[in-house]
């Protein structure tokens, strides 16, 4: 009896780690899904050292709008810096940056980001996938966008990358 009792035990404390596995990747996809499904911003990316460009089977992209204007470049890394952006020739731009842990709720479009050790702003959207042996197309671009997706907290994922004007597809 006492070993019955032990092997449901043992059968449910499975079943029970195997859902909650499946719950955490159920909430990461529709989080990923939810962002996917917010607002559409291009941005222009900065030419990274090309040496350096391509590392393994992913392209490392860096922005314009990532540079700290001066009156932030005492913050601390880790320190969560929203970006105000606003359209300008078809690429958004920065108009201000401020420096807050609340989300802003004025109606603009924010960017969150946060400072790195480098002192520029990480955005969460500095590695792009590709097939592996197409890195080169990127590495010889002479422009490179990103078209990324934002939620309503400032959270942005890559959706698609222009190159050279038309979208990669290698």
């Amino acid at each position: 009896m006492m070993m019955r009792l032990r092997r449901h035990k043992a059968a449910a404390l499975f079943f029970a780690l195997i859902a909650a596995q499946v719950l955490g990747l159920t909430i990461f996809a529709a989080v990923q899904e939810a962002r996917l499904r917010g607002s559409e911003i291009i941005l222009q990316t900065v030419p990274v050292d090309p040496r350096s460009l391509l590392q393994g089977d992913y392209a490392i992209l860096d922005y314009a709008i990532a540079e700290l204007p001066p009156h932030l470049k005492d913050l601390p890394p880790g320190s969560v810096v929203y970006v105000n952006l606003a359209p300008s020739s078809g690429v958004w731009q920065a108009d201000d940056y401020l420096a807050t842990r609340q989300i802003p709720n004025d109606g603009a479009t924010y960017l969150r980001g946060q400072v790195n050790a480098r002192r520029r702003l990480d955005f969460g959207i500095g590695t792009y996938f590709v097939p592996e042996g197409t890195g080169h197309i990127i590495e010889n671009a002479r422009d490179v966008k990103v078209v990324a997706s934002l939620d309503n907290r400032g959270n942005a994922v890559i959706k698609q990358l222009l190159v050279d004007g038309a979208p990669f597809a290698p």
